[in-house]
């Protein structure tokens, strides 16, 4: 058999042997790393949910490129660049993720999925039972997506993209996919890849922040029950906060609209009591959606894709914006142990940034390390909640007024 035809039959092979050097090498780079996103989600080290369908999708992209009639190379899972109507219907029927990339991705619907199923898991009666102490420290731990800004400027990206990977700060996934949907079209991938992958470094990197930072002592304080019993919310109080809220936030940013009414609309029915309708959205949507998020990420990691100058600079942006968020947040754990004379644990103040649950549990896990007895997660929580509420609000000033910069 001519080794010609034997290349055309394997068109993987063969595409990989004729691309440049540099998708060559990429292809294979982003193979590997698809590879370890799946073991790492197997392992627990990152989320399962998320890494093992987006790791095995970024290996099977990466391997599965063919080459199309025209000659040039592509593949059969999703075009992410088509934009022609005509094309556009075309390719409904070739490629098998394009219908779920269409109609659910490119237009921000699964991170509003996503959101709603966040919101149905959040009790808001921690943020409401200390409003003014959350909302605090929840601000405090915006210093990422805020500071981070002017920086992605000066290192010469445009205001929009400054403003996309500035939003990885606030650990909420949806957002930044949201916000660079809006924002930056040419880079949505791969801010939310790097913003997904970060993500899931918030486990391992800010215990280590809060040890650097915060001594043994003082994340042994032990916080105190307050002098006068806070009296327990209702949940009509709470709808009424999320009835509120949505509206005014939706008056205030109609851009970022859809976002803060999948948030609240979660919450709403959370508080409405209505079982199958709860059942439904944390379990089926949230995880379908979740799921299907990390594969289509997975796949949009082709190597023709995320070759991008501008990559190397995103990845270091991505971290630096956490990091500002966490010692942020931090900070103003400081400030409040300082307002109450020592009586207040600033550990609690990494929980302000909006990776929900986990920051909090970071949070509880290491005031649990200094002091067994010590018991953060009620505070923790209504800072954590009100993390996803301030970076909403952020999201859409973003949205708002950069388009209205350029």
């Amino acid at each position: 058999m001519n080794p010609n035809d034997l290349l055309n039959l394997f068109q993987g092979i063969a595409t990989l042997i004729s691309s440049d050097p540099v998708i060559l090498i990429a292809r294979i780079a982003l193979m590997l790393l698809g590879m370890l996103l799946v073991y790492l989600g197997k392992k627990g080290i990152l989320e399962p949910l998320l890494m093992i369908p987006m790791g095995l999708g970024m290996a099977a992209i990466n391997a599965g490129i063919l080459f199309m009639p025209n000659g040039a190379q592509g593949n059969l899972f999703v075009d992410p660049l088509v934009t022609d109507p005509k094309q556009l219907l075309d390719i409904l029927q070739i490629d098998f993720l394009q219908p779920i990339y269409t109609f659910t991705f490119s237009n921000g619907l699964i991170a509003c999925f996503v959101f709603m199923g966040i919101g149905v898991l959040l009790d808001v009666g921690f943020l409401l039972s200390r409003p003014f102490l959350s909302m605090f420290l929840a601000i405090c731990a915006e210093l990422g997506t805020i500071a981070t800004l002017p920086i992605a400027y000066a290192f010469g990206l445009p205001l929009n993209d400054s403003a996309s990977i500035a939003m990885v700060g606030g650990a909420d996934g949806p957002m930044v996919l949201f916000t660079s949907l809006v924002l930056s079209k040419e880079l949505f991938v791969p801010i939310t890849v790097v913003a997904y992958l970060y993500l899931g470094l918030t486990y391992g990197g800010y215990p280590y922040l809060i040890k650097l930072l915060v001594p043994k002592r003082l994340r042994a304080i032990k916080m105190e029950p307050p002098k006068k019993k806070i009296k327990p919310v209702k949940s009509s109080e709470k709808m009424a906060f999320a009835v509120v809220a949505c509206t005014v936030l939706c008056l205030m940013f109609p851009v970022a609209a859809p976002l803060f009414f999948s948030l609240f609309i979660g919450v709403a029915i959370r508080e409405s009591g209505l079982q199958h309708l709860i059942d439904f959205i944390s379990g089926p949507l949230l995880y379908g959606s979740t799921f299907f998020l990390g594969l289509l990420l997975g796949v949009l990691c082709e190597a023709h894709l995320i070759l991008n100058p501008k990559i190397l600079i995103l990845l270091v942006l991505g971290i630096l914006s956490l990091l500002l968020s966490g010692i942020g947040g931090i900070l103003g754990g400081y400030i409040m142990y300082f307002i109450t004379k020592g009586k207040f644990n600033p550990v609690i103040g990494i929980a302000g940034v909006s990776c929900v649950p986990t920051t909090a549990k970071v949070a509880q896990k290491s005031v649990h390390e200094a002091n067994p007895d010590s018991l953060i997660l009620p505070q923790a929580i209504g800072a954590n909640i009100s993390g996803v509420i301030t970076t909403a609000i952020i999201a859409g000033i973003y949205i708002t007024l950069i388009p209205l910069l350029l």
